[in-house]
C-alpha cells in the first residue's frame, strides 16, 4: 500500500512511507500531539512540533492554521503524526481547507492498544523501529 485515500485530506499513509518521504526530501514531518505527550513519552527529531490542540483541556490550538500554513509554504508534502491516527487525521483535514497538500501516517506514534489496553506493541511509529527519543 502506498496511499490510501481519504475523505478531505491527500491520504493515508504507513509509518515506513511517512519517513522515506521525509529522507527524500519530499515531505516535512509535523508531529501535532501536545507538548506533554512528547515530552513523556518520545518524539521523532527533527519532526516539526505543532500541536493540534493542547494540554490541559485538548482545546484547539489558536496557532495551529498559522503554523502550519508556515510549514506548507514551500509546497511540500505534511506528513502528519499524533498519538494513534486519530488527531491526525483532523488536522490533515484541516490543512487541506488551508490549501496544504497533507496526509495522515497511519498507527500514529504509539499505534492501537492491545487487549490490555496498552500501546507501543500493535503498531505505530516506535514498534516500526523508525527514529524516535525520549526525554
Amino acid at each position: 500500500m502506498l496511499v490510501r485515500p481519504a475523505q478531505g485530506y491527500a491520504g493515508d499513509v504507513s509509518p515506513q512511507l511517512a519517513w522515506a518521504w521525509v529522507q527524500a526530501g519530499e515531505a516535512q514531518l509535523v508531529d501535532v500531539r501536545t507538548d506533554a505527550e512528547r515530552t513523556w513519552v518520545g518524539f521523532v527529531p527533527d519532526a516539526h512540533a505543532l500541536a493540534w490542540k493542547q494540554w490541559p483541556g485538548m482545546a484547539m490550538n489558536p496557532e495551529f492554521d498559522a503554523g502550519i500554513q508556515t510549514l506548507g509554504a514551500g509546497g511540500q508534502k505534511l506528513v502528519l503524526l499524533c498519538r494513534s491516527g486519530v488527531r491526525s487525521i483532523a488536522a490533515a483535514q484541516r490543512a487541506t481547507e488551508l490549501g496544504l497538500q497533507a496526509y495522515n501516517i497511519l498507527e500514529g506514534f504509539e499505534g492501537d492498544p492491545d487487549a490490555n489496553a496498552h500501546r507501543g506493541l500493535m503498531g505505530g511509529w516506535r514498534m516500526r523501529g523508525l527514529p524516535w527519543r525520549q526525554s
